[in-house]
């Protein structure tokens, strides 16, 4: 199973990067679960035909009992990919970060794994903070890689710092790691030469650069990934490529 984590400051593109890339791994035939962990809970929309899924922070603060079937917190989107959104507290009440815990406790008592069986687990998971609950995804075991996005404006290059760090910190533990940048393009001036100098500097790889699309946004618009709408497009191979050399271990 290739269990990956995706991590970003936030609004710099992570769900569509992750959904797109799960989308990828779908059709290539491989059997994918996506997991939102963020409180906006977004980010399988685009999978969903444009439609939000429930997430399970409100099931359990709605019900008296917690779920007791997979198809009552996930459902199947684009692809077959399973869509679950872990969701958040009531704003301005409580952790959010909590919400991720008391989601993965819950997967567990559902053995959602052992019962779905997927080939590809991919985590979308708010970068901005990096306390222990969504740190969990990389230091619970559940995830195994780490992919950094990226621009290259500075905000986005100081989050990728910051989440290059905490992994760093759980590195010793046998916990994931980070297997590289994906540097989703926002226009700046020299953007990729400044993504490539913070990835040589920890030495890491860019792993995949996607271009600003219109295409991306036009097929969001419908609620649908871009490998979805038009798989032929260029921005589309990008995809396409990263999810073969991640299932080849080429990343």
């Amino acid at each position: 199973m290739l269990k990956i984590a995706v991590y970003g400051k936030g609004g710099i593109g992570k769900s569509t990067i992750t959904s797109n890339l799960a989308a990828a791994f779908a059709t290539q035939g491989r059997r994918v679960i996506q997991i939102g962990c963020d409180p906006k809970a977004d980010s399988t929309i685009n999978l969903l035909g444009g439609e939000p899924l429930k997430p399970i922070m409100n099931l359990l603060r709605e019900s008296d009992q917690d779920p007791e079937r997979i198809d009552e917190i996930a459902r199947e989107g684009f692809g077959g990919v399973l869509c679950i959104e872990t969701g958040g507290p009531t704003p301005g009440l409580g952790c959010a970060g909590r919400g991720i815990i008391a989601t993965f406790n819950l997967l567990e008592d559902l053995r959602l794994f052992e019962t779905w069986k997927p080939d590809v687990v991919l985590y979308d998971v708010l970068g901005d903070v990096v306390c222990g609950g969504f740190a969990a995804p990389i230091r619970e075991g559940y995830a195994e890689k780490v992919l950094i996005v990226t621009s290259g404006e500075k905000m986005a290059l100081y989050a990728a710092n910051n989440i290059n760090t905490a992994v760093e910190n759980f590195e010793d533990r046998g916990y994931a790691r980070v297997a590289g940048i994906i540097c989703n393009h926002r226009d700046v001036e020299r953007e990729i030469e400044k993504v490539q100098a913070f990835a040589d500097e920890h030495n890491l790889p860019v792993v995949a650069e996607i271009p600003r699309s219109a295409d991306i946004i036009r097929f969001e618009e419908e609620g649908k990934t871009v490998i979805e709408g038009d798989p032929t497009l260029p921005v589309s191979q990008r995809f396409l490529d990263l999810a073969a050399r991640l299932w080849n271990n080429e990343v």
